[in-house]
């Protein structure tokens, strides 16, 4: 997958995930103040993970280095949706549209990860 693009910022999920992390920090913006070292850390920390596992991949030689990565930055959106799912329940702001932006993101995601596993 690496070999079409020169860079990570040309490949459509690091631009996807790092439009979403940037949700979540203005989203987070809004959290009560006692959940910055919690919530709102955890949150960004999850959110920002997944562009970031995605560009530590991007240039790993291998493909089962590339494919780690990748499943590392699965994780994190993971994580992520549940903590959405959690500050929509504890009604510190509606995750409704962020929900949406990680579903889009883990679907190209899980794309990405499916062709390279097709050309192991």
């Amino acid at each position: 997958m690496s070999d079409k693009s020169q860079s990570f910022r040309d490949v459509i999920v690091w631009q996807r995930a790092h439009a979403f992390t940037l949700g979540v920090y203005r989203c987070t913006e809004t959290f009560p103040k006692h959940e910055l070292f919690a919530l709102t850390s955890q949150l960004r920390r999850a959110a920002s993970s997944i562009p970031s596992n995605f560009v530590e991949g991007f240039r790993k030689r291998t493909k089962p280095d590339k494919l780690r990565f990748y499943n590392i930055a699965q994780g994190s959106a993971d994580e992520c949706l549940y903590h959405l799912i959690l500050a929509h329940d504890l009604k510190y702001t509606d995750t409704a549209s962020l929900q949406s932006e990680l579903e889009d993101v883990s679907r190209l995601l899980q794309g990405y990860i499916n062709g390279i596993q097709r050309s192991l």
